[in-house]
């Protein structure tokens, strides 16, 4: 494992975050702390969590996955970064959801019960909250690093016009910012180089892309010929729909099978090489990798160490050229 600097930050950070979205439904809690021993044993100490997972889980599971991280980390905390995240509805009150300065503070103490834990490494913005006033967001999140409940705030899922305006504000109101912005990101989805990925480089920010395997789709074990497979995210609950209209289309499915006959002659795994892919890109900190079994991370594991030749960057770059413009995923 390679380990860098949050952004510009002080904090170091393993070169691959583990995501735990499957901890609670796709993954039993027996199997997910597997997952978190298998990561732990290839040097991944960054992990990432949100208050509304599991994925394709509703309001009564809303919570699970951080029980099952902090009942993991007990005797271990120390070790590891944690990372979690709010603003998704989690409850059935109209103020169990968004960045008010009600909701922000009852969700980091509910997440702190969860995870057994007295302080969150990063604790993001699980998306823009259009409906709550810029400043108010910001003041809640500087209380709550004031406060030692969070070290580090960041945010995921926003536009680069309206990141650059809560960075904006968080200066001019001498708050904590965020140090850290966690987009789509994949040779299937490159909007954000465009903008977002430009501002976080002039900003500092650390880059956490999620999504790098394109929900799978990468990896080439699926079929566009054939229905989503059952048990994956593309039939997940309600994880479901999302899932397939961001991936499950034809254009997609030719673009993976040029990809895949790529992967296979330069003689490396898909998903060693889309995950590599995302590494090779100077901005980026730490890709999220998941997993609902143990055995799925040792490919993505060996992405750190794959050294990607100039010549197979270009190739896959401009194989994938179209999904860098805002209109790709329409």
């Amino acid at each position: 494992m390679q380990y860098t600097r949050l952004g510009a930050t002080g904090l170091t950070v393993s070169r691959l975050c583990l995501g735990t979205m499957t901890f609670g439904l796709q993954a039993s809690e027996a199997t997910a702390h597997s997952i978190l021993d298998r990561a732990a044993e290839g040097g991944i100490t960054f992990l990432d969590s949100a208050d509304v997972y599991p994925l394709g889980g509703d309001q009564t599971t809303a919570g699970r996955t951080e029980e099952v991280i902090g009942r993991w980390l007990e005797g271990r905390r120390n070790r590891f970064i944690v990372g979690t995240k709010a603003v998704a509805k989690v409850g059935p009150a109209h103020w169990d959801q968004g960045a008010s300065r009600k909701h922000l503070l009852d969700a980091v103490d509910a997440s702190l019960r969860r995870l057994k834990t007295d302080y969150i490494d990063l604790y993001q913005l699980h998306s823009d909250d259009p409906n709550t006033p810029l400043d108010e967001t910001v003041d809640a999140l500087d209380t709550i690093v004031r406060s030692g409940k969070a070290r580090y705030v960041g945010v995921s899922n926003i536009l680069a016009y309206r990141l650059a305006r809560a960075l904006g504000r968080a200066d001019v109101r001498r708050a904590a910012r965020f140090v850290s912005v966690q987009p789509r990101y994949s040779l299937l989805f490159r909007e954000i180089e465009r903008e977002l990925l430009p501002l976080a480089a002039e900003e500092g920010l650390g880059v956490i892309p999620y999504n790098p395997l394109a929900g799978g789709l990468l990896t080439g074990k699926h079929d566009g010929a054939s229905p989503p497979p059952q048990g994956t995210r593309f039939t997940l609950g309600t994880a479901a729909d999302r899932y397939q209209k961001r991936y499950w289309r034809d254009r997609e499915f030719e673009t993976v099978a040029a990809f895949t006959g790529i992967a296979r002659e330069a003689g490396i795994s898909p998903t060693t090489l889309a995950i590599g892919w995302v590494l090779a890109n100077p901005v980026v900190t730490a890709p999220i990798i998941g997993a609902s079994k143990p055995g799925q991370l040792t490919e993505s594991l060996a992405a750190v160490e794959l050294s990607l030749a100039p010549d197979l960057k270009k190739t896959l770059d401009e194989l994938t050229a179209e999904y860098r413009r805002g209109d790709a995923a329409r």
